[in-house]
């Protein structure tokens, strides 16, 4: 599979009684992809994976995938066991992914013989190509370059790195041991234009969920290196809604947002809460300055991606 272009971290959207709304991610995703998007990453830490029970996963998957027709669908191999990983690895493969987004445990960091194990097992589970997400702030674990290219050279069907470790050395020093041998995303909303001119080549993003258009144009004009004033004009348009995706309630506020723009519910599952006081100020202050300069760049209307 073509590992670049803007791939949603997409959020998973829950009815009023907190089930998956599998009408509204349906259409949640055409949109987002009717506007660009390369494909989609489902179950991550943006869409709340910790939260959702097996059978959920495996649905939203399926959903996702009937969705996205030629497209591929990615799904974020995360669990608290090395055996619950390589369970929902082969279920990716029943319900068609194209490919898997692999982390490391959620609660247990150790040494590099242990987590290599955890993640080797979980790409060596199924033939898919395979992403490597490296966050060590949200998972206490940090897969160095040398530590990446030691696993590239084992598994061959493990293509790309999403980097989130929030400092674009990485992605040269990657680039430096391991050439054109991975793909490398960037995983911090924030970073996106620096990733770009360091040697990555996507983005697994947030707030693409509620600007689909302004993430697909903004990897476009950094990638061509072409015009510096548009990427820095809205670069500098996009930043402070960008940076909601770098805080610890970073899923409260894309999905905050969602609902302000019209394109999805602030719903939450505990043990997250809904935004109040004055983080509910500030996001929305951040919030109504973007709509208010928000930059003319066409979009596909939400409505006209019918809910299935």
């Amino acid at each position: 599979m073509n590992w670049s272009g803007v791939l949603p971290a997409m959020t998973t959207p829950f009815d009023v009684e907190m089930k998956v709304d599998h009408s509204f991610l349906a259409q949640h995703a055409a949109w987002l992809l009717g506007n660009g998007c390369a494909g989609l990453v489902m179950l991550g830490s943006l869409g709340e994976g910790a939260t959702l029970e097996p059978p959920e996963k495996a649905a939203i998957l399926k959903t996702a995938v009937g969705a996205a027709g030629e497209k591929p669908v990615i799904a974020a191999i995360s669990s608290l066991s090395t055996a619950g990983a390589v369970a929902l690895a082969k279920d990716a493969v029943q319900a068609g992914c194209a490919g898997l987004m692999v982390l490391p445990p959620y609660v247990y960091s150790t040494d590099w013989r242990e987590m290599k194990a955890h993640v080797a097992a979980a790409i060596a589970a199924t033939r898919l190509p395979c992403m490597l997400y490296n966050n060590p702030l949200a998972y206490k674990t940090d897969f160095l370059p040398w530590q990446i290219a030691e696993l590239a050279a084992e598994h061959g069907n493990l293509m790309a790195v999403k980097e989130s470790a929030a400092d674009v050395r990485r992605i040269a020093a990657i680039r430096e041991l391991l050439d054109q041998r991975l793909e490398i995303y960037v995983g911090v909303d924030d970073m996106l234009v620096e990733g770009v001119t360091a040697g990555a080549v996507g983005w697994v993003a947030g707030l693409v969920n509620a600007f689909p258009a302004e993430s697909v144009r903004l990897l476009e004009l950094a990638k061509s290196g072409e015009d510096a004033a548009a990427t820095s004009a809205l670069y500098r348009w996009f930043l402070p809604l960008l940076r909601m995706d770098t805080v610890p309630k970073f899923v409260q506020l894309i999905k905050w947002v969602q609902e302000q723009a019209g394109v999805g519910s602030a719903r939450v599952r505990a043990p997250r809460l809904e935004l109040e006081g004055l983080e509910l100020a500030e996001a929305k202050a951040v919030f109504d300055r973007a709509q208010a300069t928000r930059p003319k760049i066409r979009e596909r209307p939400f409505g006209e991606f019918a809910a299935v």
